[in-house]
Formats: structure tokens, C-alpha cells, sequence
């Protein structure tokens, strides 16, 4: 695939993140400047109240430390989705964001779980199965840089440390992961896509396609139909011929030699210049 030429600038590859990440400080500036703790807006997984978590809990940290190591990954991840995959990135940003909190509600221990780190896992997972199943050398680039600098963060989708959230990081990761197969046929706007990448793509109505059978042998059947079409021309102009009584030829002959014969010819010379 080659990249698409003068292709306007994505306002909502600065806009986003920062504004996500902004607010993700904000919330956390209320804790501190009025001291209270929105600790009980996480997923607490097995609890109906702690289905609010779903969508409060990746706004709530329980410390700078824990906010400031989720601020510089979101932002960088954030700006890859909007950046490379435009118009889907909505999509899989609110979709990600429900599915990773319902599964970190369903498998979780219970007790809190806060952060955006959930978040963060299933942008990790997204952004390289979908870079690599699209063959595409640059986003298969991009998929290997969100490895070589977030590949740390593979450990802890295992329960290495009772203080941290494996189970939303696990979620995360799985939902990243389905949510590039579910998009695997939307190609990125950056680049020029062939027709049958298309999703509604009919290999019965592609006149190249058509050339092969079920077996993939070559049937050049559209050759076949213009011979056939020229064939039944040829026998339409023989059967036409045929009708025509013998007069009718001869005058006809007769009609096209007269019009030969009436045809003039002038002839302008150009006196040659010394």
C-alpha cells in the first residue's frame, strides 16, 4: 500500500489525548485540594455498586506515583489510535473502556480496582495485533515500538503483586486483542486500500476474479463471452444476409458502388518558396 497524498492534519491526535489525560490530573487535584478520596467509584467486582467502576474507576489513582507512570503511556497510545486509525478510534476507545471494566468486574478479587492502566493494556493490545495483521510496514513499525517500550508491562498480567490490578490489566489485554480481530478488515485512512479489501467486496462481480474457478485455475470467461458475443454476430449478419432476395443484393451492390463513384477528392497545392 502506498500513503495517501495531502491528507489533512488530525486535530483529535493532540486534542484527545491530552484533554484524557488532563482530566485524569484534574480528578486527582479535587482528591488532594479538598481532601476527599473517590476510592468507592472503582469496580469492586461481585457488587452492583461497583458496576459504577466500569466508567469512574480508570479516572481514580490511589497516588501521584500511580497517576504519573499511566499519564506518559496514555498519552503516547492515545495519540497512535487517533493518529493511525481515525475512524475507528472512537469506537475502540468507549468499547475497550466498557468491555475491559465488565470483565475486570467479573473476574477481579474482590476488592477496588482504580486506574487507567486497564485502559492502557487494551490500547498496548490493539495498537500492535492490529499493526501486525495489517502487513502494512509502518504500522507493523508501530506495533514493535509500543513493544520495545511498554514489553515490561507483560508481567504484570499475572498476579506478581497483591497491590496491583492483574485481573484489569489481563482484561484489558484480552479486549485490545478481540478488538483487532473484530477491526482486522478496517484498514488505516492513511493509507490507499485495493478493492478487495473491501468489506463488501463480491469476488462474483470482479471481472478479474471472474477469470478463476472455484479451484483457482485460470477461466478467462470473459474472453469466452466476447467471442461468444462476436460468434453470434457473425451468424446474425450471415441469417440477416440470407433474407435479403437476390434483387435487394444487387441493388444494394449497386447503391454502394454509386456512392463510391459520386465521391470527389479536391486537391490543394502550395507553391513551393524559392
Amino acid at each position: 500500500m502506498k500513503l495517501k497524498k495531502n491528507i489533512p492534519f488530525n486535530w483529535s491526535v493532540l486534542i484527545v489525548p491530552i484533554a484524557f489525560v488532563l482530566s485524569l490530573w484534574v480528578v486527582f487535584w479535587i482528591e488532594i485540594r479538598f481532601g476527599v478520596r473517590f476510592k468507592h467509584f472503582g469496580i469492586y467486582p461481585g457488587k452492583l455498586e461497583g458496576l459504577w467502576g466500569i466508567f469512574a474507576g480508570p479516572w481514580i489513582h490511589s497516588g501521584l506515583s500511580h497517576l504519573s507512570n499511566n499519564s506518559l503511556p496514555m498519552l503516547f497510545l492515545l495519540a497512535a489510535l487517533f493518529y493511525f486509525y481515525k475512524p475507528i478510534a472512537v469506537r475502540v476507545l468507549f468499547i475497550g473502556l466498557v468491555f475491559t471494566g465488565i470483565m475486570t468486574w467479573l473476574i477481579g478479587r474482590p476488592s477496588w480496582h482504580i486506574g487507567a492502566s486497564g485502559l492502557i493494556y487494551m490500547l498496548v493490545a490493539f495498537i500492535f495485533f492490529k499493526g501486525v495483521q495489517s502487513r502494512i510496514y509502518p504500522l507493523i513499525a508501530v506495533a514493535l515500538t509500543v513493544v520495545f517500550l511498554y514489553g515490561g508491562l507483560f508481567w504484570y498480567l499475572f498476579p506478581l503483586d497483591p497491590k496491583i490490578s492483574w485481573e484489569g490489566h489481563s482484561a484489558g489485554f484480552i479486549v485490545g486483542f478481540f478488538l483487532a480481530v473484530i477491526f482486522r478488515k478496517q484498514q488505516s485512512h492513511l493509507y490507499e486500500s485495493y478493492a478487495w479489501q473491501s468489506s463488501d467486496f463480491d469476488p462474483e462481480q470482479d471481472p478479474f476474479m471472474r477469470q478463476f474457478d472455484e479451484n483457482g485455475a485460470f477461466k478467462p470467461e470473459q474472453n469466452c463471452e466476447i467471442l461468444e458475443s462476436n460468434e453470434n454476430l457473425r451468424l446474425s449478419d450471415e441469417q440477416n444476409t440470407q433474407a435479403i432476395p437476390a434483387e435487394g443484393l444487387k441493388d444494394k451492390a449497386f447503391s454502394k458502388q454509386a456512392a463510391h463513384e459520386n465521391l470527389k477528392v479536391t486537391y490543394t497545392y502550395k507553391k513551393k518558396t524559392p
